[in-house]
């Protein structure tokens, strides 16, 4: 999972481009990168946080009109300065990327390659991606006019769709030409558009996978990349779309759970809308499995399911409070790059406050449990603070299977609820009552309202039905982005 961005203006987009990194932060903190273009490609990657590796100097040196930004999560590969994107390649004409995803083919693609005698400088699949889109370019007619160009682009990335297996949301700058932009025919990945009105009346464009940086850059959302959809904004700022090839519309629902901010809109669904309805059903639940027990107070572990925590408590008629302080200059321990990390950063980002736990029943809400690490760590502390009784609840189902779309979920043997009932669970925790949300209730809680399409979310670390591979899943390798 990542962060992408692609801006098109009247202006240079430098600055656009890094404050839209800082809205995109969540959704990665190893490294993140900057591409403009004029004349030239102009490019700044760093690891660690976005205001640690930019400054001043840099954003206002880099020139251009049109250019790309990542935030990395890397789900694959390694943590150098080489798999930082955006990346690009000189032939044909220049074609820069950025991606958000995860290729299920990454070995099949890797030996088309490399039988083509390519060099690859990176072990991400972005870079696979790259050549896939590049090969196609480099045998097409690279058109004058820009209707003619586009229908070059539409299928040039139809044989991106026909090659490339797995989940990806894409944005590139092609030199001389413009910002091209489309979503797998899945659309597993978010990706939002959005137009900037100048005083002069002419517009400028940005997409992204979320729609959080919108507000403060004076943008208004033109709603969703669609799946299989194609986007060209030209140099002078004509604005061309083409579906080409779409599947079962199945985006992926953790982004709800857990990964979207919640100020954003993804598929016409308000992220902050479905926590509170996932909490709200989550609650009921909870009233129907246990009648006779009511928490004296519902604590969320803070941010992302403070949301739910609140129409949890609400509800059910009890106090919320938030019983657990956050450090907010700690990362988002889900994301980290190590187990050992993980578990040292929670007492880092996490202090309880004895006065909302001692001597109360306390009931914990969290987004989801996967390793069961950071859980473990939490109810650790709850008990040490000398609460009556520790509950349990998670937003979201049981974590069952590996994600190969981009997300770390891990494999078989590191999932909890992969390896154990939900009892065990519950003893392994330490805690006194365990639930978690059911399929259909999380469903329910996204797709209640909004003028979507979505029928089908992908729900594969749920339920271990992969949208797009038919292979036994011990065999998926996830090398992502």
């Amino acid at each position: 999972m990542c962060g992408i961005v692609g801006i098109f203006s009247h202006h240079p987009v430098a600055k656009d481009l890094y404050n839209s990194l800082i809205y995109l932060q969540h959704r990665g903190q190893d490294g993140a990168g900057i591409l403009t273009c004029q004349q030239r490609f102009n490019v700044k990657h760093g690891l660690g946080l976005v205001q640690e590796m930019f400054n001043a100097n840099d954003v206002l040196n880099m020139q251009g009109n049109i250019g790309i930004g990542h935030t990395r999560y890397p789900t694959a590969g390694g943590y150098e300065l080489v798999d930082l994107q955006p990346i690009w390649i000189s032939s044909p004409r220049g074609i820069a990327i950025a991606h958000n995803g995860n290729l299920t083919n990454y070995n099949e693609l890797f030996d088309e390659i490399i039988q083509k005698h390519r060099n690859l400088s990176s072990s991400t699949d972005t870079e696979l991606l790259l050549h896939v889109l590049a090969d196609a370019l480099n045998v097409a007619v690279y058109a004058d006019l820009d209707l003619d160009f586009f229908a070059t682009l539409c299928d040039a990335v139809q044989s991106v769709f026909n090659k490339a297996k797995g989940s990806y949301s894409v944005v590139s700058v092609i030199m001389g030409k413009g910002l091209l932009a489309f979503r797998d025919p899945h659309g597993i990945r978010p990706l939002v558009i959005g137009e900037r009105i100048n005083q002069d009346g002419t517009k400028d464009y940005i997409i992204a996978s979320e729609t959080s940086m919108f507000y403060a850059l004076g943008f208004k959302s033109l709603g969703d990349v669609q799946p299989g959809e194609v986007i060209y904004i030209t140099q002078e700022g004509m604005l061309f779309r083409q579906l080409v090839h779409q599947k079962q519309f199945s985006p992926c629902i953790f982004e709800y759970v857990y990964f979207a901010r919640p100020d954003s809109t993804l598929d016409n669904v308000n992220v902050y809308r479905a926590r509170l309805r996932m909490g709200q059903n989550l609650a009921r639940l909870w009233q129907k499995k246990f009648p006779e027990l009511l928490p004296d107070v519902v604590i969320p572990v803070p941010f992302t399911s403070n949301t739910a925590a609140l129409a949890f408590a609400n509800e059910l008629g009890i106090r919320y409070s938030e019983g657990l302080y956050k450090n907010t200059f700690i990362g988002r321990t889900f994301i980290m790059s190590d187990k050992e990390k993980r578990s040292r950063q929670v007492r880092y980002k996490l202090t309880p406050q004895e006065i909302e736990i001692k001597n109360k029943k306390v009931l914990l809400l969290d987004d989801s449990i996967v390793r069961g690490t950071t859980s473990c760590e939490i109810v650790k502390m709850i008990r040490e603070f000398q609460a009556a009784a520790v509950y349990f609840v998670s937003a979201c189902p049981p974590i069952t299977h590996p994600c190969v779309y981009g997300i770390n979920i891990p494999s078989f043997k590191e999932l909890l609820a992969a390896n154990q009932t939900v009892e065990q669970m519950r003893v392994h925790l330490d805690v006194d009552q365990l639930l978690f949300q059911t399929p259909y209730d999380l469903v329910e809680a996204v797709t209640r309202k909004g003028k979507h399409n979505i029928k089908s979310p992908c729900m594969a670390c749920m339920n271990g039905q992969y949208v797009t591979v038919d292979q036994k899943t011990e065999d998926i390798v996830t090398c992502g982005s």
